[in-house]
């Protein structure tokens, strides 16, 4: 068995919604198994409309939200082995990039101050002059340099500039996965697919990989290895991209494929799904049915099973389009 860089097996969350007389549970992460091969960089895209449980989901791999449910697995060691957990070595090994730039960085510290932090405290570099170095050569990987941003304001950068600063912060510790967060949501059309082709080249020159959240359809085909596409807290599809993209095997996902549009657009607003209903959380059958073209009494009846399409490739469906189509 190949050993795994990240395991998330069976994982739910479930949070409390509402005011005290009208207080209810929301299953915002439910029953989710990934993993992430160690040794073998990939960036896996995880994709689904707003309130799908994709941040929910990244923010218990980044240990902000504990498990209700499950177990998460970093390199062997379980996040419920709270005896040996050792923090540091956790943020070393994990780092985050965030949507919006700007609201990492205070506007009165100058960029390099968060930079020069995390090589020094961190126990990254011994010395200032040896973070310097590590730092320089950090940033001359996203196609900045010491020299361009020290004793500068997040003011005086582009949103696509401050994303590259944010993803060089990120690598200074060499970690082994980067959670990234809608990184390029923020950021101007022009300048998506240059952030997006960097996680693409950081990925082979630093060995490390990605775990990048996105509504962008078109960046997540051009840059992932493989997609997770969630629907209601439920993992409903998992396999490599192309695939994926290109035959897809859930209903909800060729919904979501049919509307790709441009880079750097998000999905045709016409066909999204209506804004979330609490209720639909709470489906003990297929989730997706009431708004399936192809359900049946069955998938109003029953919760399907994950079922292997291959032995990269599953899904949470009766009815597959990969076998509707077949016959």
């Amino acid at each position: 068995m190949a050993e795994k860089l990240l395991e998330i097996k069976n994982v739910s969350k479930v949070f409390q919604i509402g005011g005290i007389l009208s207080k209810k549970k929301l299953t915002a992460v439910d029953q989710v198994s990934i993993d992430i091969e160690a040794g073998k960089p990939a960036i896996l895209s995880i994709v689904g409309e707003s309130g799908c449980g994709k941040t929910t989901l990244c923010k218990m791999i980044l240990r902000l939200h504990d498990p209700d449910a499950g177990e998460i697995i970093l390199s062997g060691n379980s996040y419920a082995d709270k005896k040996n957990y050792d923090p540091l070595r956790f943020r070393l090994d994990v780092q985050p990039i965030f949507q919006n730039p700007y609201e990492s960085f205070s506007m009165r510290k100058t960029v390099d101050t968060y930079l020069f932090n995390t090589a020094l405290r961190l126990k990254i570099a011994k010395t200032h002059v040896k973070a310097k170095e590590l730092i320089d050569e950090t940033l001359k990987s996203v196609g900045m340099s010491l020299s361009v941003v020290e004793g500068k304001y997040p003011t005086q950068f582009s949103g696509g500039e401050l994303q590259r600063v944010s993803i060089a912060r990120a690598l200074i510790t060499r970690p082994k996965l980067i959670i990234a967060d809608e990184p390029v949501a923020a950021i101007d059309a022009s300048m998506k697919m240059n952030i997006v082709n960097l996680f693409k080249e950081l990925k082979d020159k630093y060995s490390v990989s990605f775990i990048y959240i996105t509504h962008d359809l078109s960046t997540a085909y051009y840059v992932s290895d493989y997609i997770a596409t969630l629907y209601r807290g439920c993992l409903i599809e998992y396999g490599h991209a192309k695939e994926i993209m290109d035959d897809p095997a859930h209903p909800y996902t060729e919904l979501l494929m049919n509307a790709v549009p441009r880079v750097g657009e998000k999905w045709n607003q016409s066909a999204v799904m209506p804004e979330t209903e609490d209720k639909e959380y709470a489906i003990t059958y297929c989730k997706f049915a009431p708004r399936c073209a192809y359900a049946t009494d069955e998938c109003r009846q029953h919760r399907p099973e994950m079922s292997d399409l291959s032995a990269s490739r599953k899904v949470l469906c009766f009815h597959p389009l990969t076998a509707l189509q077949a016959q």
